[in-house]
């Protein structure tokens, strides 16, 4: 029988969910240690220098990065694929999820729900409101005047389900924890996207236990979700004290 995979990282996170919905996918099993990074501690620093998430564990090998980790995970397990057989295809969808982990991860993650969430609640900041209204009025629209034409009217991108499908829909699944969704007059083909694929089995299971969470304090998420049956690792790199992360680049 194969090992386990170990995840560090929590449900709240795009980057997480991404790599959690491709192990589901993939059928594989995995136990996860649901830290944030701001409350990891030495031992998180030494799995994950950029104190960032997820991280993941394969027993001696250690891999920081969503889109590490993802394709580790296809070139070890390739069946069933995420990644489109078609050259040409394939190099489009590892753009669309570069794309979505760093623009639309800086827009939707950094610029608004870590404004309105993390800084709030965590750290008990005030919201910088000058940089949410321009991710709302300038930047969101932005991407999503891209994305309108480069996402279908119906089904996938790709025809089948893939990597650039997941991980455009992880950012639009946190940004509605803080009430954020797509005008659906605006772009229609982006708005009908994202509820297509948040309707995916994949997404309404890790919906379960993101929504159980959502409003309990992250020192006490992990006893939250051990309650709800998820798979939770028997040891933690939490600690009690909440701390920034590195700077981003």
């Amino acid at each position: 029988m194969s090992q386990r995979y170990v995840i560090i990282g929590n449900y709240i996170s795009p980057y997480v969910r991404k790599v959690l919905a491709c192990l589901e996918l993939k059928g594989l099993e995995y136990e996860i240690d649901p830290i944030t990074p701001f409350i990891g501690n030495d031992d998180f620093s030494r799995v994950s220098p950029l104190r960032r998430i997820p991280v993941l564990i394969d027993g001696e090998l250690v891999l920081n990065d969503s889109s590490v980790i993802c394709q580790y995970l296809e070139d070890k397990h390739p069946q069933p694929s995420l990644y489109p057989a078609d050259i040409a295809q394939r190099a489009k969808a590892r753009w669309l999820e570069e794309y979505a982990d760093t623009y639309l991860g800086d827009v939707l993650i950094w610029r608004l729900f870590y404004q309105l969430a993390i800084r709030k609640h965590i750290f008990k900041e005030p919201t910088d409101e000058a940089i949410v209204q321009r991710a709302k009025e300038v930047e969101i629209p932005a991407a999503l005047d891209y994305l309108e034409t480069q996402l279908p009217q119906e089904g996938f991108i790709f025809g089948a389900l893939s990597i650039a499908d997941v991980s455009v829909a992880c950012y639009f699944r946190t940004a509605s924890f803080v009430r954020y969704a797509v005008d659906a007059e605006r772009w229609p083909r982006t708005a009908s996207f994202v509820q297509r694929m948040q309707a995916l089995p994949v997404f309404q299971k890790l919906a379960r236990l993101e929504e159980g969470i959502l409003r309990v304090p992250v020192t006490e998420q992990r006893e939250t979700l051990m309650a709800m049956g998820a798979p939770v690792t028997r040891e933690t790199m939490r600690s009690n004290v909440v701390r920034h992360g590195l700077p981003r680049g």
